[in-house]
């Protein structure tokens, strides 16, 4: 099977920063888009940031300008690089791939388990 594991998350004040970082495990042939999304207390989950396999990024109007995704695909890791936190970032952060198995024809989404990130002075 396929896990995401991340990592990265934690407590900081307002106008800090935080890298996570989300590794693709098991048997994999290849990988798609990367992405992350977050998911605050009474909020639905959204996209945050996504990646695409040659490096296109694409950022929601929020945060344009003080995340960076990034990717390695020599080691199946998305980064999320975010810079001048506030605290409406506040949220659970969760990784995700669009994967294709070994031995399957089809590419599905994994996700990751979600790592709190919690801006506050």
């Amino acid at each position: 099977q396929v896990q995401l594991v991340e990592s990265g998350g934690g407590l900081v004040q307002p106008g800090g920063s935080l890298r996570l970082s989300c590794a693709a495990s098991g048997k994999i042939f290849s990988i798609n888009d990367m992405a992350w999304y977050r998911q605050a207390p009474g909020k639905q989950r959204g996209e945050v940031a996504r990646i695409t396999f040659g490096g296109s990024t694409n950022y929601r109007e929020s945060v344009k300008g003080r995340f960076t995704i990034s990717r390695d695909n020599t080691k199946n890791t998305v980064y999320l690089q975010m810079n001048s936190l506030k605290p409406k970032d506040t949220a659970v952060y969760y990784c995700s791939a669009n994967i294709v198995n070994n031995g399957s024809y089809f590419p599905q989404d994994f996700w990751g388990q979600g790592t709190q990130v919690t801006v506050s002075a």
